[in-house]
């Protein structure tokens, strides 16, 4: 089974920026919320650069959003902070 983002944002919790998806460079998923909820959370990796992708699952239409791409080691830090809720 896969993680879940808590409901509740921490006190203090960072607000991330979401964008969206650049396209073109090949895309690794490293990890990835539970798609049981509308939103899905996936640690991505391409480029030798991490960044999370955000899915709303719409009846519609999906839609996407991506973060900043930082070094592996910042995007795995952020997406602790995700499941924790001190980021979102």
């Amino acid at each position: 089974m896969s993680p879940h983002v808590p409901v509740r944002r921490q006190p203090g919790c960072t607000k991330l920026e979401w964008f969206e998806p650049s396209d073109g460079a090949r895309v690794r998923v490293l990890a990835w919320t539970c798609d049981c909820l509308a939103m899905v959370y996936e640690l991505c990796q391409a480029g030798g650069q991490g960044f999370i992708r955000r899915t709303l699952q719409n009846e519609d239409a999906r839609e996407i959003r991506e973060t900043h791409h930082w070094p592996i080691a910042q995007s795995r830090e952020t997406w602790a902070a995700l499941l924790t809720g001190m980021a979102r």
